[in-house]
């Protein structure tokens, strides 16, 4: 394993004592479901699918704390990993990201249903009934740079409404087909069928510890549950979009380590625009060189693990 860059980053948020909240109400840790009695979607807020990204934390205890019901249908609201949200070491903020394996790489039936005894895939199996009842899923994460915030969710149609819904962030990712090593949580069962109705994205809320990353998830969060008529339209307007044009972007490829040895020849952090044949790259002997038309570089990994995806590489959209 390596890091690319030395040096930590601030940390302003800092995990909260979530022990009133394990018990739930569906005979798993740290999930509520809230039922209005009106007939309308079930509506999962998701926080934690990464131990270390606390900004869907806050939302889903701002939540919680502010005692939001749905005004329709149900509202679920999960904690996902918290064994590895736990284990959170300031002093080594970028290690309690999981506990064995990556909680969002586990969504395919092979890991489910196989043999896998690691902390996260029993926790996934534990919550995949409540994630497959679900018409729409808010997964809310952060990033280890402090790169713009922005929208994740695959270039279906059915997805169309929603994220021009929420608008903001202004960078909005499209994730064509299952690239990752290892299916996430968005791609999970119906969410990833085109024609099926449940809509799955992501909002990666900024940098893991910036204090601004809680803030975005409870604007994005109240403006996703809008969406769906779940809370007064005057409690959604206190949280309104960032006003532009959103930026849009298609994942084109997903790069993962094939050796111990991968190494950036700079200290990329994401969205940097590079022409064609640039090299960005060395795993083993091998360069790592962009597409011959250049690309836009994606979440480049802090942590370079072999076999785990290391970057991504995109396209923009018009």
């Amino acid at each position: 394993m390596t890091d690319q860059h030395a040096g930590l980053p601030p940390i302003e948020l800092t995990p909260k004592d979530l022990s009133a909240w394990r018990q739930g109400n569906r005979g798993v840790d740290y999930v509520h479901t809230f039922d209005s009695g009106r007939p309308g979607p079930h509506v999962i807020v998701n926080a934690l699918t990464h131990g270390n990204e606390f900004c869907g934390m806050i939302a889903v205890t701002h939540l919680l704390e502010q005692g939001i019901r749905p005004l329709r249908g149900r509202l679920t609201l999960v904690f996902a990993n918290v064994e590895a949200y736990h284990r959170f070491d300031a002093a080594k903020p970028f290690e309690s990201r999981f506990v064995e394996r990556d909680f969002n790489r586990v969504w395919d039936a092979d890991t489910l249903e196989g043999p896998d005894a690691t902390v996260d895939v029993q926790r996934a199996r534990a919550l995949r009934h409540i994630y497959a009842e679900a018409d729409a899923l808010l997964d809310i994460h952060s990033t280890s740079y402090a790169v713009p915030a922005m929208l994740i969710h695959e270039p279906v149609d059915k997805m169309a409404p929603l994220a021009r819904h929420l608008h903001s962030p202004l960078h909005h990712v499209l994730l064509p087909g299952v690239k990752h090593p290892g299916r996430p949580l968005i791609q999970y069962g119906a969410f990833s069928d085109p024609r099926a109705t449940p809509v799955a994205l992501v909002v990666e809320c900024g940098q893991h510890f910036a204090a601004t990353s809680g803030a975005i998830a409870i604007g994005v969060t109240m403006r996703f549950l809008d969406f769906f008529g779940m809370i007064p339209a005057a409690l959604a307007a206190q949280h309104p979009p960032v006003q532009g044009r959103p930026l849009r972007y298609e994942v084109t490829d997903v790069l993962v380590a094939k050796t111990d040895r991968f190494r950036f020849t700079q200290s990329f952090v994401g969205f940097e625009d590079l022409p064609g044949n640039t090299l960005i790259a060395n795993d083993g002997d091998e360069e790592i060189r962009t597409p011959e038309e250049g690309c836009t570089l994606i979440m480049p990994a802090r942590r370079i693990l072999q076999g785990r995806d290391v970057v991504s590489f995109a396209r923009r959209l018009q």
